[in-house]
């Protein structure tokens, strides 16, 4: 006879957020263009605070917009176990020659040319959600 099981959602630390961030490979850059939220593939690294992120995207659609949100998950189903991350902060382009050079090695881009943008986004707001399940009775 099986448990009886119900979902939940659990609100992790910063840390723990950011810890969940730095283990994964890929998420989600968010932004809005004429009132209207895109959402584009995106590669990324944590290093020294600061989320390094290789999108399809032109930067200059960027470029006016005070803070980004990026978004990054890993959702397990049918158990629907998992968790969420979403960080909100000040980009920038990343302009240095070298530095933009190692990080279009290091992380592999879907699009070459005026829709390849590497960004430097500074964690302002950090927010994790873990999901489970839990034995009801």
């Amino acid at each position: 006879m099986s448990v009886p099981t119900t979902r939940r959602v659990v609100e992790t630390s910063g840390a723990e957020a950011l810890w969940l961030l730095e283990g994964a490979a890929h998420g989600r850059l968010v932004f809005s263009q004429r009132d209207q939220a895109l959402v584009r593939p995106a590669v990324h690294v944590l290093e020294y605070g600061r989320l390094i992120v290789r999108a399809p995207v032109q930067a200059d659609l960027l470029q006016a917009r005070p803070s980004l949100t990026y978004q990054v998950d890993e959702i397990r189903m049918p158990a629907g176990s998992g968790w969420s991350v979403t960080v909100t902060g000040p980009a920038e382009p990343v302009a240095e020659a070298v530095e933009a050079a190692h990080y279009r090695r290091t992380l592999p881009g879907w699009a070459y040319g005026p829709h390849d943008t590497l960004l430097r986004i500074t964690p302002q707001t950090v927010t994790g959600y873990r999901l489970g399940t839990v034995e009801t009775r």
